[in-house]
Order: C-alpha cells, then structure tokens, then sequence
C-alpha cells in the first residue's frame, strides 16, 4: 500500500492495486471490455480487505458478505491487451453498515477510469451489519475521522 491521497475520498491513503490487462479481460479488437472492469475493481476491493485491512473475504464469507450496493463508472481513454493498470482505492469515512469507495485507474500518467461505489456490510440473509469495531478503527484511524 503506498501513501497518497484521492481526490473525493476522504482524507484516507490510497491503496495501490496493479492489474495487467489480460486476453480474458478484451473483446475481439483487443479493448477491455467494459463489464471487465468491474471484475478488476472486485479484485481490488478483495485485495484491499485482505491486505490492507487483514480482514479477507475468505474470513468474512464464513459469516455475511460486502456486497456492492451502487456502482458509476466514467470511461476517459481504451485499455488495451497487455497494459498495466494502477488501481488507487480510497475510502471515505464508514457509515454505520457502509463505506463509499473511489477509484482512480491510470496507465502510467493517463487517466483510464474513475469509479465510485458503496459497499454494505451483510449478515448471511442480506442484512446489514454494523462493521466490526477493529475494522472500523482501522478504517476511521486511515481518515483521521473518529466516528
């Protein structure tokens, strides 16, 4: 994880993930297709909360899940086979059950993509969850926010 701020996302340190564009991700021109990106921001996010956060979905599966309650995308330049993407993911403040996530996707120094998303914390029958108070502390200590 290397420390630098995103803009819109609290006062949080990025999280850096690097994603090859693989065959698997392209349409037949060799362009990432669109729906591919939300696997890679998936992988992302799982990465997150394995590393940064040492709270891995394998853990939290066992007892709810994080799913994604609203997702936007804007799509600034074409990723190609073969290119290396930078994910930075910054968070904002937690709310009681979610967590908005930002992300900046740059190939070198070209903007690729922006995203935005909230996650939700659920119990296995989909009811939110109030998140865990370690993980809380880690989150809100990253922001400097104490709520």
């Amino acid at each position: 994880m290397q420390a630098e701020r995103v803009p819109g996302a609290g006062q949080g340190r990025a999280f850096h993930f690097a994603q090859k564009v693989l065959f698997k991700h392209c349409d037949p021109a060799g362009i990432v297709f669109y729906p591919r990106y939300f696997e890679m921001i998936n992988d992302c996010v799982e990465a997150f909360f394995d590393e940064a956060l040492d709270w891995p979905f394998e853990t939290i599966h066992t007892t709810g899940a994080i799913p994604t309650a609203e997702i936007s995308a804007t799509f600034r330049r074409v990723s190609r086979h073969g290119d290396h993407l930078d994910f930075a993911l910054a968070h904002a403040v937690p709310g009681r059950t979610s967590l908005g996530l930002v992300f900046t996707v740059t190939c070198g120094d070209e903007l690729r993509f922006e995203a935005r998303s909230t996650i939700v914390n659920v119990d296995t029958v989909g009811k939110p969850l109030p998140w865990p108070d370690a993980l809380r502390a880690r989150l809100t200590s990253d922001t400097g926010d104490t709520r």
